[in-house]
């Protein structure tokens, strides 16, 4: 049987690839199991310093297979999301590369990702609202967080389906890319983020997420402690070592 997620690497670069085509990703039990795995293989792997889940250049992913609700809902415990991932944490940069359909649960895999690429065929939707399916992957949570309240309630309570440029002004997708395209651009701005200093950015990463819902004086507390251990390891006084000697300026 063929394997549900295909794990490719490309140096600091690690690709998911959802592989159920004739189910247009729609992800069962099993690729649930494997979805999960993969990210924590990812998460141990000290080689990988980038994710980026995709379904390939047709679709992204129609959701959950709702011909297998019943495994799916028995997947669920502690940090088990029901697609598998969506209540893991990761420490390190993950990347949607979007074609096609991304809707119901395809849309909130995408929502788990920090940033979304998309080619021009991409369609995204709460289309789960039709069949009285609930939102249980983190999109009534990630969703608001990404594109505001309003059109986060929009999406989820109409369950219009969104084209990519629509997409792209609400903040739903960073970039839109030809069709053909989503993968190559995706990995070319994993390879980008995997050159930075991954100690500062994995810690500012980190002081995003845990400062969403606390007050400012709060947040500022965790970006300091974060912060402080991102200079106590000797990354920034290396790289300000680096800009003297004249490395990083005029924005390269």
């Amino acid at each position: 049987m063929d394997e549900p997620v295909l794990v490719a690497a490309d140096g600091p670069v690690r690709i998911l690839r959802l592989q159920r085509p004739e189910a247009r990703n729609a992800v069962d039990a099993r690729t649930a199991r494997a979805l999960r795995e993969a990210w924590l293989d990812f998460e141990h792997d000290a080689e990988a310093a980038v994710g980026i889940l995709t379904g390939g250049d047709e679709v992204f992913c129609a959701g959950a297979d709702l011909k297998d609700l019943a495994a799916l809902a028995a997947e669920v415990s502690g940090d088990n999301g029901p697609l598998g991932c969506t209540r893991l944490s990761v420490s390190k940069p993950t990347i949607a590369a979007i074609a096609g359909y991304c809707v119901a649960g395809g849309l909130e895999l995408a929502c788990w990702c920090d940033l979304r690429i998309a080619d021009e065929t991409a369609i995204f939707g709460c289309f789960e609202r039709r069949f009285g399916v609930p939102l249980v992957d983190g999109g009534t949570q990630r969703l608001p967080r990404i594109v505001g309240l309003g059109r986060a309630l929009e999406m989820i309570l109409t369950g219009r389906s969104v084209g990519v440029q629509e997409a792209v002004a609400m903040g739903l997708v960073n970039e839109a890319v030809p069709r053909g395209q989503v993968l190559n651009r995706a990995v070319e701005l994993a390879r980008s983020l995997a050159g930075f200093p991954q100690t500062a950015l994995r810690n500012d990463r980190q002081a995003v997420y845990k400062g969403l819902g606390l007050t400012l004086a709060e947040g500022l507390r965790v970006e300091a402690r974060l912060g402080a251990g991102t200079v106590a390891s000797g990354e920034a006084a290396a790289g300000a070592s680096a800009f003297r000697d004249g490395k990083g300026r005029s924005g390269k």
